[in-house]
């Protein structure tokens, strides 16, 4: 077994170890500081700046403020947004802030107990979270961000609630790790769209499961759902038993395709070229339209004679410059694939209608479209 990252620090004279805990695959930090109810928000910035980190070693809740102090700090310290040439420069500029800002508000970490319990005066007990997130106590001890640590019980809870999708017949339920269907308009496509057959459909990078169950409750007698991420499965699985279709759902641990051939083969790549940065924008972002070409050059295989394969994708970065309309035909065409149909969709999110959203200009222009797409038989 691989080793875990291990932090080392001096504390009260002594040499100390824990596990270092990061989602998002941050470094081993070089220095650690401790700190309790006397730091203030500018020396934590400061400290946060120059690479450190804060062990917290105060009241529980007060690490808490001082995470909001420091947000707000930051807040007032960006300012208007500078002139962009391009909306291009204003999404890098966007994402580069959203980078620097995660690094920052990262900076305070939290001693975990090896049982995921925190031994600080008032204290949340979050081991369920944690062990939903983490998987079952290995026994050590560990550090982990206050950020991540809050993210991670934001999940727990909205695992819990679950999202409504009417499509489904009930709720889907995200696990940590696992991007919520929350833009239900590309959900909506899937489900009104007419199927070319109701005996067998692929479900390429399945995530939640949500689309699965959709064609499942549409009356697909058969589908095969892949994910090569072990949270996604685990995730999927959960909600096709909850759901009622586990009978109907095969879920397999692939990398795009099943084995085989399918009348139907779906998938719903992330929407975005681009290095993700978190585990969650793993769903968001497809570092050099990985997935999205993967899936375009192995689809024609992978029909039965007249099938159809359904590529459900936003045209944001169309509008970012990040991928033109052209770059994607001309894949589809490379692919020995044809456009049969469009299908397309306004997102409902609210930030489709936030002047203040940063990438306002794209995402008011934003149409998710489903893209019915068939072999070519001339090429």
């Amino acid at each position: 077994m691989t080793q875990p990252p291990m932090l080392t620090w001096t504390e009260d004279d002594q040499v100390r170890t824990a596990r270092w805990r990061s989602e998002n695959g941050a470094p081993v930090p070089r220095r650690v500081v401790v700190a309790d109810d006397q730091t203030r928000a500018d020396d934590a910035l400061r400290l946060a700046r120059e690479g450190a980190v804060l062990l917290w070693r105060g009241d529980f809740q007060n690490a808490r403020l001082l995470l909001q102090a420091m947000t707000r700090r930051l807040e007032r310290a960006s300012g208007p947004r500078p002139a962009a040439a391009s909306l291009t420069d204003q999404f890098h500029r966007h994402r580069l802030a959203q980078a620097q800002r995660a690094r920052l508000l990262s900076a305070i970490v939290m001693p975990v107990e090896a049982d995921y319990g925190i031994a600080l005066r008032r204290a949340p007990d979050w081991r369920q979270a944690c062990a939903e997130a983490y998987g079952a106590p290995d026994g050590l001890a560990s550090v982990v961000s206050l950020r991540e640590l809050l993210g991670l019980v934001g999940a727990h809870e909205w695992r819990k609630k679950g999202v409504p999708i009417a499509a489904t017949g009930g709720r889907v339920h995200a696990h940590y790790g696992v991007f919520s269907p929350v833009r239900g308009e590309y959900v909506d496509l899937v489900a009104a769209t007419p199927l070319p057959s109701g005996a067998l459909a692929f479900d390429v990078g399945t995530g939640t499961g949500v689309l699965a169950a959709v064609l499942a409750q549409r009356g697909v007698k058969r589908i095969v759902a892949t994910d090569l991420d072990d949270r996604a499965l685990a995730c999927a699985a959960d909600n096709l038993e909850r759901l009622g279709h586990a009978a109907q759902v095969e879920l397999v641990k692939a990398d795009l395709f099943p084995p085989g051939r399918a009348p139907l083969v779906v998938c719903n790549p992330p929407w975005l070229p681009g290095k993700p940065s978190s585990s969650i924008e793993h769903a968001i972002y497809d570092p050099d339209s990985r997935m999205l070409k993967g899936f375009l050059s192995g689809l024609a295989e992978h029909l039965s004679p007249g099938g159809q394969g359904w590529l459900i994708l936003s045209d944001l970065a169309e509008h970012l410059g990040l991928r033109s309309r052209a770059q994607l035909l001309e894949w589809i065409a490379q692919a020995g694939l044809r456009v049969l149909a469009i299908q397309s969709i306004r997102p409902r999110h609210p930030k489709a209608g936030d002047a203040e959203d940063a990438l306002h200009a794209a995402r008011s222009a934003e149409v998710t479209m489903l893209w019915q797409l068939v072999a070519d038989t001339a090429a």
